[in-house]
Formats: C-alpha cells, structure tokens, sequence
C-alpha cells in the first residue's frame, strides 16, 4: 500500500503542478470565462504550491487540506458545467482520496465526534522552574 500512495501522491502532484502552471502560463488553452478572469489565480497558486509540496514530500497533510475544496470545486464544475473532464476530475480525487488514507493520521484530532471537556491546567513558566 505504501507504494501505491507514493505513486498517487507523484501523480497527483504532477497533475496539481502542470494544471496550476497553466493558469499563469496558459499553455494548454481553456476557454471560458472562469479561465480569464483573474480570480482563478488564487486557485492556480493553491494547485502549484500543493503540487510541489507533494512532489517534495513535505508538508502532505497540509497540501492534502489544501487540495480537497479544490478537488471538490473541480468535481462540481466539470459535473455541471463542463463533463467532458469528468474522468480525469475522478481520477484525481481517487488519488487525493488515496493519498488521504496515508496520512489520515494527521487528521484524527479534526475527525472526532466527540472531544473531552475537561482540560489540563495551564502550566506557567513560574511552576515549571523551582528556585533554588
């Protein structure tokens, strides 16, 4: 299994990087208002700075966060507007979803149902050092 999330964390961060690079580059020509406009940059940014930290092999959990309203945003346009893409937004999210299951971990304090109210005292600097 570890294999496998390697070679979906590699391709999904290929994907991310030549996508994201295409929104500043255009070197793959997408037509549509969407693509003009210069509030897609952002989301162009998300794509590369998440590709390279996927490629890199640092920081997977928070390029994994960064990438699910992405994936879930291109899923939603390609479904509606444009589901000539549908397939490739699928396979994406297959990898997302993979490579999520490989550092799930990460993300056990946010997947609680439930969590303990009762907290530990806050520890002050004076109670940490006796003096002498």
């Amino acid at each position: 299994m570890r294999t496998v999330s390697v070679i979906a964390r590699y391709l999904a961060g290929v994907i991310f990087l030549v996508f994201g690079l295409n929104g500043f580059l255009n070197f793959i020509p997408l037509p549509g208002a969407l693509y003009v406009s210069h509030y897609l940059w952002l989301i162009f940014a998300f794509q590369v700075i998440a590709g390279v930290l996927l490629l890199v092999n640092r920081y997977v959990p928070l390029a994994v966060a960064v990438l699910a309203p992405v994936i879930f945003n291109i899923l939603v346009f390609h479904a509606l507007m444009a589901p000539s893409g549908l397939g490739l937004a699928f396979f994406v999210a297959i990898l997302w979803g993979v490579v999520f299951a490989s550092v799930r971990s990460a993300f056990t304090g946010i997947l609680e149902a439930r969590i303990e109210t009762g907290t530990a005292p806050v520890r002050r600097h004076s109670d940490v050092i006796s003096p002498t």
